[in-house]
């Protein structure tokens, strides 16, 4: 009888199954969230019971899928787990759910919460911001707040069961695709360090393991000031930096690849609307003058608002300036990081990114030691 029961259970599958109340004649859709992008497995017209069951092949490595109603997503894992059960309500599917049957998806609706928190809070934030209604310093300074309350919940798994499904969850949460774990950042690099070398131990042919391996040890260049890097995690052609393509003040878009041949740059990430930008401008100003004839060029990236402000700030500027007019939702700001201003980045003569400057204090030392 043993035989037969055992024999009788599935476990090249697992099931994933539930109730969502309030949701009849809605589609619930079970996705994989893969490295190449999500991709749609089955889905099921709820009636007015609401349950719904779905099978899948059971994957090699732990891995990651999502339940989806309208444009609201409930995240989980699978990994040894055979049955997930889900009980939600249709008006409060992403937030208020239980999930039985998984340690880790537990886990990750934990961090999918401080994630949509986060999210709330700097989208507040910014809204103020673009109205003017709270200062620049105000702004960076809360949603550090926001970040660091997020990464206290991350850092729990991250830390403490960096092996886990959950630990690679939390690492990857982004807000407008900025990552809340800061590549560039010696503290964060130390994240990215420790859930690489667990996944490199337990999992070494997963292909995940290999992203995680590739972002560590750029990180770890980064930070060290090394060279050589690639910073894009999904495509095989490695690049030496993100190109950047913006008007200046005449509207001719300005490459920095075309900016960075035969020179070293600084990449300057800025706002002019600021009360700081006054005294840093005149600090860019004596290094450029000091080491423009060393083949030093400055291309600075204004992230204001107001763009007639923005020409008359910089027109007489002796270097390159750039306005992105996305402003404080640049995708080429969230592409480098860049988390407060001003931001600071060196290209090498040789087009390929030195470092990160984290001090104000120590720049130029930095601009010195690649001239």
């Amino acid at each position: 009888m043993l035989l037969i029961l055992v024999s009788c259970k599935d476990f090249s599958n697992f099931t994933v199954q539930g109730v969502v109340a309030g949701a009849i004649d809605q589609t619930v859709y079970l996705e994989y969230s893969g490295l190449g992008g999500t991709t749609t497995l089955d889905s099921v017209k709820l009636k007015q019971d609401g349950k719904f069951t779905f099978k899948h092949k059971r994957p090699e490595y732990p891995d990651f899928y999502r339940l989806r109603l309208k444009n609201h997503l409930i995240h989980f894992s699978v990994d040894s787990t055979e049955t997930i059960t889900f009980m939600a309500d249709a008006n409060t599917f992403a937030t208020s759910y239980t999930v039985e049957g998984s340690e880790n998806s537990k886990a990750i609706k934990e961090i999918a919460l401080a994630q949509l928190d986060a999210n709330h809070e700097i989208h507040k934030l910014r809204e103020s911001f673009g109205m003017k209604l709270i200062p620049d310093t105000t702004y960076q300074n809360s949603v550090m707040k926001a970040v660091k309350s997020y990464k206290e919940i991350a850092k729990k798994y991250i830390f403490g069961a960096p092996m886990s499904p959950a630990a690679y969850f939390a690492l990857f949460q982004q807000i407008d695709g900025l990552w809340f774990f800061d590549l560039y950042d010696k503290n964060d690099s130390k994240a990215y360090a420790v859930v690489a070398t667990s996944y490199l131990a337990f999992y070494p042919k997963n292909q995940r393991t290999k992203q995680l391996e590739n972002l560590a040890l750029q990180s770890l260049k980064v930070t060290r000031g090394e060279r050589n890097i690639s910073y894009d995690i999904h495509k095989v052609k490695e690049v030496d930096f993100i190109d950047i393509e913006l008007p200046d003040i005449n509207g001719n878009m300005i490459k920095l690849s075309d900016v960075a041949k035969n020179k070293t740059v600084l990449v300057n990430f800025t706002a002019h609307q600021t009360n700081w930008s006054l005294q840093f401008n005149v600090i860019l100003n004596e290094l450029y003058e000091k080491y423009k004839n060393s083949g030093f060029q400055i291309y600075q990236i204004s992230l204001d608002n107001d763009e007639n402000f923005w020409k008359n700030a910089v027109y007489r500027f002796p270097w390159v300036c750039v306005r992105d007019p996305q402003s404080i939702y640049s995708s080429i700001a969230a592409m480098y990081n860049v988390r407060q201003l001003p931001a600071l980045f060196l290209l090498n003569k040789k087009g390929v990114m030195f470092k990160r400057i984290d001090s104000m204090d120590s720049f130029e030392n930095d601009i010195k030691s690649i001239l």
